[in-house]
């Protein structure tokens, strides 16, 4: 197994100073000449990756104490070179796997490496994604800067164009699928692609290139999509999709497009109430010495991994999703400052529930502010943050910690069992509810 490292911590804040600036929005190119039938993509040439000096590590933000490790999973990286939009590139793709070959699930999430040099799909579905076996792979299109910067001489000659990332990224996905895969013995059935923020707009980007380019067998390169920290309307292609605008997006109204289970239209949208654009929790990247406002602690992690977990049912199994109310909006920020309709506690009602918010013991607000010292660039107003109930007020509402937890668990079995949480956060999930004493 390899390890990834920052040389130094100044390197790092370089590397956040760097690169803080493209969290938002990729200049990612709207495709052009696109074939006007459905082509095979050609492949890239696959090599190993054996420039000299440590690798680049892009998932950094872990649960504490289920890291690869816990789980023997194993990373590789590797080289894919090729031609895109008519010009040469040459990039990497990093595989993400269980050690044992006998532990994979069959199914694979892709993702584009987020513009700020993270794997997101990775970091938000770790726990998951290790615990049932599945592999995530890595395509490093926009975002090779902050890389090059880190280890020139293992990453100084790559290159990708904007306008080349669509066709990277079906050529990777169908080199996945291929007999030239670096996990072809391993019996792969379903793939999809995941997108959070930058890494959305990269994936959005990509959807009219999936109707065109396909496998050496002409098929889907990609069995599903999953945007995520995205409220932009998003059409259906023919293949599933589920959406996960965040409080960020959905406190400002979020996309109107409508669940539906019609063929060539199947897509759903899922508003977990409380959670924020970026994972604040577990992220070395930000620190409560850099936002002005405590940073949440609520966990990304398990609902978007009940998003992946509904999605790859549908692919693999075809198991429909449930459907879930979005979050209620009077869009009049005159009775308490918000376009959402909040409940007494000054939390989103509707929406897809959890323990945090209908057993709460704070209030969850979308965007923090940096401090005047702060250099994290826009990553506090992309992150939650806490207004703590008074202790007087958790004794009014559940009498003592005994019970609070009680009736936090209830909650949380019955999410559980509505499809809504998964079992294998359980305990981690009640180790916040067992930290709470009043």
């Amino acid at each position: 197994m390899q390890r990834f490292l920052y040389k130094s911590k100044a390197a790092l804040v370089l590397f956040i100073v760097l690169v803080s600036s493209t969290q938002a929005q990729p200049p990612v190119a709207a495709p052009t000449n696109l074939p006007a039938e459905p082509t095979r993509v050609s492949l890239p040439v696959l090599s190993a990756n054996t420039g000299a000096g440590p690798s680049f590590d892009s998932s950094t933000s872990q649960w504490p104490g289920y890291d690869m490790a816990h789980y023997s999973y194993e990373v590789n990286e590797y080289v894919i070179a090729g031609t895109a939009a008519g010009a040469p590139y040459k990039t990497r793709l990093v595989v993400r796997q269980p050690a044992d070959d006998s532990k994979f699930s069959g199914l694979v999430v892709a993702e584009a490496m987020h513009p700020a040099g993270q794997a997101h799909a990775f970091q938000h579905h770790s726990v998951y994604l290790m615990d049932a076996g599945h592999i995530a792979v890595e395509i490093t299109t926009l975002g090779l800067d902050p890389i090059k910067v880190f280890n020139p001489a293992r990453y100084g000659d790559m290159n990708v164009a904007a306008n080349q990332v669509n066709e990277i990224l079906a050529q990777a996905g169908a080199l996945i699928k291929s007999d030239q895969s670096p996990i072809a013995d391993l019996n792969l059935r379903k793939m999809i692609m995941f997108g959070t923020s930058a890494s959305s707009a990269i994936l959005v980007g990509y959807l009219p290139a999936h109707k065109i380019f396909k496998t050496a067998q002409m098929e889907n390169i990609y069995d599903g999509f999953m945007p995520t920290s995205n409220g932009t309307n998003i059409a259906p292609v023919d293949v599933p999709m589920i959406q996960l605008p965040t409080q960020h997006e959905f406190q400002n109204v979020a996309t109107a497009q409508q669940d539906s289970d019609e063929p060539g239209s199947q897509y759903r949208n899922y508003e977990f109430v409380g959670m924020g654009h970026l994972m604040a929790r577990n992220n070395p990247r930000m620190t409560a010495d850099q936002c002005t406002k405590p940073i949440t602690t609520f966990p990304l992690e398990p609902y978007f991994s009940v998003g992946l977990h509904h999605l790859l049912q549908w692919v693999d199994k075809g198991i429909i999703p449930p459907r879930a109310e979005r979050v209620l909006l009077d869009r009049n920020i005159g009775n308490d400052g918000s376009l959402m309709v909040l409940d007494e506690h000054g939390n989103p009602q509707g929406g897809i529930r959890n323990p945090y918010v209908d057993v709460p013991v704070t209030k969850y607000t979308a965007g923090n502010e940096n401090t005047a010292t702060s250099t994290v660039g826009i990553l506090c107003r992309l992150s939650m943050w806490e207004t703590d109930f008074s202790q007087d007020k958790l004794r009014q509402l559940y009498g003592n910690t005994d019970n609070y937890v009680r009736l936090f668990e209830e909650n949380l079995t019955a999410q559980e069992q509505a499809g809504w949480s998964l079992p294998v956060y359980h305990e981690l999930i009640m180790e916040d509810a067992r930290a709470v004493t009043f």
